[in-house]
């Protein structure tokens, strides 16, 4: 078995689906609008073959809370530490709020930790 794709609620879908094809190298489907239900999506696929489900509805509104239920985050695999902390470096740059700075965690992995601009969260890994 495997995840076939992760969805998350959105405010900006645009903003969302172009952070993602421009630091995760995603590449966007087509645009799937539903006039009936006001909504609208994206599936985004990446490199693996897995998938970014990118969701809005003009009413979703969602208190920014790193104590909610649901996604705490979710992770991209980018190859080697090397990438982990050029991506990294790129992504502060560029402005984008790091939670997390390259680092081995106790558990073993090297990762990074970044926010996309509706506040979630990505590590980016190995």
């Amino acid at each position: 078995m495997r995840i076939e794709h992760l969805a998350i609620w959105v405010k900006d879908l645009e903003l969302m689906k172009q952070f993602y094809s421009d630091y995760f190298n995603a590449e966007a489907g087509k645009k799937y609008c539903n006039p009936k239900k006001n909504f609208s999506s994206y599936f985004l696929r990446f490199d693996s073959g897995s998938r970014l489900e990118l969701m809005h509805r003009p009413k979703i509104m969602q208190e920014s809370n790193n104590n909610q239920l649901g996604l705490a985050h979710f992770a991209v695999s980018v190859g080697s530490k090397e990438i982990v902390d050029e991506l990294t470096q790129t992504l502060k740059d560029k402005g984008y709020v790091i939670t997390g700075e390259p680092r081995t965690t106790g558990d073993g992995y090297y990762e990074s930790v970044v926010l996309d601009p509706e506040g979630n969260s990505i590590e980016i890994t190995i």
